[in-house]
C-alpha cells in the first residue's frame, strides 16, 4: 500500500500519482477565497512526457505519494542536449536530458554536489541546496549614495542565472542566492 499524502502536505519536488501516472510538484499555492472552500493550485510535471500542467485540488484531498530515493551526485559538465553527473558512491556517470534540468542548472557550477531524485530507479529531478554562493559577472555599476531600500537591478551570475540584487552589489561580488525562490539573500 502506497503512502497517502494530503494536499496540505504538498512540497515542491514531491512526487505523487495522478491518473495512474507519476507527477512531480513544480510549485503549489494554498488559496482560501472569501467565499467557498479552500483549494490548492498546483503546477505539476509528468515524469514520462515532461508536460507541465496546472491542476487544482480541494484542500485536504488525498492521493498516493510516489516514493523517491535520493542519490548524491556531482555535476560534471553540460554536453549540449545532455547533462552529465557522477554518482559519488559508485563513480558511475549518469546522463540526463538538458530540458529536464535546465532551470536547476542556472545555479550549478561544474563540481557541485546535488541530490538526484530517483523514482523506480530512474532520474526524476534534482534537489538543489537551499542557497548557493555565486559571483556576479555582469550588472550595472552601483553609484555612491544608492542606499534606498527595496530598489533592485538585474545581475547576471557566473552560471548564467539572472537575479535581482540591491543597487550596492557590483561586478565581482560574491552573493548568496536562494535557489527555490531565485532571489538574492546577501553579499558574502
Amino acid at each position: 500500500m502506497a503512502e497517502v499524502v494530503s494536499t496540505n502536505q504538498f512540497r515542491n519536488g514531491m512526487h505523487v500519482e495522478l491518473d495512474g501516472q507519476v507527477w512531480r510538484i513544480v510549485e503549489f499555492q494554498h488559496v482560501k477565497p472569501g467565499k467557498g472552500g479552500a483549494f490548492v493550485r498546483t503546477k505539476v510535471k509528468n515524469l514520462d512526457s515532461g508536460a507541465v500542467v496546472d491542476r487544482t485540488f480541494r484542500a485536504g484531498e488525498k492521493m498516493p505519494r510516489v516514493h523517491t530515493e535520493t542519490k548524491s551526485v556531482q555535476y560534471l559538465y553540460d554536453a549540449g542536449e545532455e547533462v552529465i553527473f557522477m554518482d559519488q558512491e559508485s563513480y558511475e556517470q549518469i546522463t540526463l536530458p538538458r530540458r529536464d534540468v535546465a532551470a536547476d542548472l542556472e545555479f550549478l557550477q561544474p563540481g557541485s554536489s546535488v541530490l538526484l531524485l530517483m523514482v523506480d530507479g530512474r532520474p526524476a529531478g534534482m534537489d538543489l541546496p537551499a542557497s548557493v554562493e555565486l559571483t556576479v559577472k555582469e550588472t550595472e555599476p552601483g553609484v555612491r549614495g544608492d542606499t534606498v531600500s527595496n530598489v533592485t537591478k538585474a545581475a547576471t551570475l557566473e552560471t548564467g542565472a539572472v537575479v535581482r540584487v540591491p543597487l550596492f552589489v557590483n561586478i565581482g561580488d560574491r552573493i548568496k542566492v536562494d535557489t527555490r525562490e531565485r532571489r538574492y539573500i546577501s553579499r558574502v
